[in-house]
C-alpha cells in the first residue's frame, strides 16, 4: 500500500467497515502491538470468542477494530484501535458507530485510554471510575487468610458470585478460562490466575471484603512468584498492597458506562478485572 505524498493515508471514507472476521486477526494484531498494547494472538482469540465486531479495511490491510462482548443485560465495548496514520480523521467514530449498532440498546461499558476519551464522552458515556494498572515480577507473601487452588469447579456458583459482583453474566467468558488457568478460592471470594500478554494477569477478583480481596492477590503473587504478573485494579485502596507484591503501578484506564441499569445490593465486589477489555 502506498502512502500520500504526506506521509499519511488516504481519507477515512475509503476504508471499508466490515464484519471482524478470522483472517483480520494478524492485522488486529499489528495494530495492538504498534499501539503498545501486550496481546498475543491467544489474546485476541480469548475476546474474540465473546464478542462480536468490526474492522475497517483499506485496500486490504486492517487499519481499525471495534469490539463489543455481550454479557446479558451489558456490553462491553473493547479493542478500539485506529492505526497512527488514520488517526484525527473520524475513522475511531465511524467504527464505534458499528459497533454500538451491534451492542443495541442496553447498558455499554467500556475502559478508555486518554486518547479516546473526549470520543466516548460526545457518544454519551460518563466516567464511573479508573483502573489502576499494575505489574512486574512478583514476590511471595502469605495471604491474609486461607486461600486454596480450586481443582473441578462449579462453573455456575462462580459465574453467580460474578454476576452478582458485576452485573455481568460471563458464562461463556469464565468457563473458557477456568479451562486453563487457576482457581483461587477463598471462603468469601474467588479469583483466576491465567496466561496473559507478557506472563500472567489475575482477574477477575471478586470478594465480599477487601481482606479477602489482599489474600486472593497474595496468593496469587505467591503461586507465581519471579514471573511477570498484571493485574487491573478497580479499588484504588488495593495499589499499595499490589506494590508491596513486586506489581508496580503502569498506567490504567477510565471506566465509562452509558445507559447504567439498577443492579441489586450485594456484598460482592470486584476487585479486579479479568481484563480492561471485559470487565
Amino acid at each position: 500500500m502506498t502512502d500520500s505524498p504526506s506521509g499519511t493515508m488516504p481519507r477515512p471514507q475509503t476504508a471499508e467497515i466490515v464484519p471482524f472476521a478470522p483472517e483480520h486477526v494478524a492485522g488486529a494484531l499489528r495494530l495492538s502491538r504498534e499501539a503498545g498494547w501486550p496481546h498475543r494472538a491467544e489474546d485476541w482469540a480469548l475476546t474474540l470468542s465473546v464478542s462480536q465486531g468490526v474492522v475497517a479495511l483499506l485496500e486490504g490491510e486492517v487499519v481499525g477494530t471495534a469490539l463489543c462482548s455481550i454479557f446479558g443485560e451489558v456490553a462491553a465495548i473493547n479493542m478500539i484501535i485506529v492505526d497512527a496514520r488514520m488517526r484525527g480523521q473520524g475513522l475511531g467514530r465511524r467504527l464505534m458507530q458499528a459497533v454500538l449498532d451491534i451492542a443495541g440498546e442496553g447498558e455499554l461499558r467500556l475502559t478508555a485510554t486518554a486518547d479516546g476519551l473526549p470520543l466516548y464522552e460526545k457518544l454519551g458515556f460518563e466516567v464511573t471510575g479508573h483502573i489502576a494498572q499494575h505489574q512486574g515480577i512478583a514476590r511471595a507473601n502469605p495471604p491474609e487468610v486461607p486461600v486454596r487452588i480450586g481443582g473441578a469447579v462449579d462453573v455456575a456458583e462462580l459465574v453467580a458470585m460474578d454476576r452478582a459482583a458485576s452485573g455481568l453474566d460471563r458464562t461463556a467468558l469464565l468457563g473458557t478460562i477456568l479451562r486453563t488457568g487457576d482457581l483461587l478460592r477463598a471462603k468469601r471470594g474467588f479469583a483466576i490466575l491465567r496466561e496473559f500478554g507478557r506472563g500472567r494477569v489475575l482477574g477477575p477478583v471478586v470478594a465480599q471484603d477487601p481482606e479477602t480481596a489482599r489474600a486472593l492477590i497474595a496468593a496469587g503473587a505467591t503461586r507465581c512468584a519471579g514471573q511477570f504478573l498484571r493485574i487491573d485494579l478497580t479499588d484504588p485502596a488495593l495499589a499499595a498492597h499490589a506494590e508491596s507484591l513486586g506489581l508496580a503501578p503502569e498506567g490504567g484506564g477510565t471506566s465509562m458506562t452509558k445507559a447504567a441499569r439498577r443492579v441489586a445490593e450485594t456484598e460482592l465486589k470486584t476487585y479486579a478485572l479479568a481484563s480492561q477489555a471485559l470487565g
